[in-house]
């Protein structure tokens, strides 16, 4: 199975609070005001850093892939991790790193590497409990930068 497919984000609540804030509109719910991102399910900026500060530790404990890291600096990679994460989850940071192409150009990062990633970030999730809607939905925005990342066979 799909590394890919079987991950995505953590929730945390906060369905009763939307759905309390809801704007009544000429007898019609606002659907978006009821529908928390995947952001908000995620808990937020505070559970998003909290999970990418235990993924980073995991990557670098993890040997398959340790090596890729050894000259990152590594504050700002959890920086952007965060952003990106936000970003992409449909919270309020904006994404300021590179794409993720030219970020990885000449890495030279292989499929099992790019996997081995990902089942550290599951695992993290996983510690987290982040269920697996979340979890799915998170992976499914954040999968398809795997063409992007992967150069090397």
């Amino acid at each position: 199975m799909n590394m890919v497919n079987r991950v995505s984000g953590w929730a945390l609540g906060g369905l009763l609070l939307a759905a309390a804030a809801c704007s009544y509109d000429g007898g019609m719910t606002q659907k978006s005001a009821m529908t928390p991102t995947l952001y908000e399910r995620l808990g937020g900026e505070g559970a998003i850093t909290a999970v990418v500060e235990d993924f980073v530790g995991r990557v670098a404990a993890d040997k398959r892939i340790n090596g890729k890291f050894a000259l990152a600096n590594i504050p700002r990679l959890k920086m952007l991790l965060v952003e990106q994460i936000c970003a992409a989850s449909g919270g309020p940071c904006t994404y300021t790193g590179r794409d993720m192409k030219t970020a990885h150009a000449g890495m030279g990062i292989t499929s099992p590497q790019f996997d081995a990633l990902v089942e550290d970030l599951v695992a993290t999730l996983d510690k987290f409990k982040v269920p697996a809607r979340e979890k799915n939905e998170l992976l499914s925005v954040l999968g398809p930068m795997k063409s992007d990342i992967v150069t090397a066979m």
